[in-house]
């Protein structure tokens, strides 16, 4: 199994989320972060005054899958989060040892 990770840009989430459902992803985990990286932040001027932004507002998606469906779901996030600007984002996948579900204890693939 995998943990897919992703972090975009706010006003794309609700593509990514419909992307995610048409190619059969059951559910995710969504988190509001903040963060920065190439972009180094931005200038914003509120009231008169400027002030440095230096970490901007993301969204972190999180998806695990069985291996085999892995590459399809990071592919459906970059299509789905992808401006072709600075900023876009980042997706991480890692190895996951197991998933049990809570409520009958079903471990695996049967879990997801």
């Amino acid at each position: 199994m995998k943990k897919i990770e992703a972090v975009i840009r706010p006003f794309r989430i609700d593509d990514v989320r419909e992307a995610l459902a048409e190619i059969g992803v059951r559910g995710l985990t969504l988190t509001e972060v903040k963060g920065y990286g190439r972009q180094k932040g931005h200038t914003e001027l509120y009231r008169g005054s400027e002030y440095q932004m230096d970490f901007l507002p993301k969204m972190k998606i999180e998806v695990i899958v069985a291996d085999p469906m892995a590459d399809k779901v990071v592919d459906t996030i970059m299509k789905a989060a992808k401006t072709g600007q600075v900023g876009d984002g980042k997706i991480f996948v890692s190895n996951i040892e197991d998933v049990i579900r809570v409520r009958t204890g079903e471990s695996g693939e049967e879990a997801l």
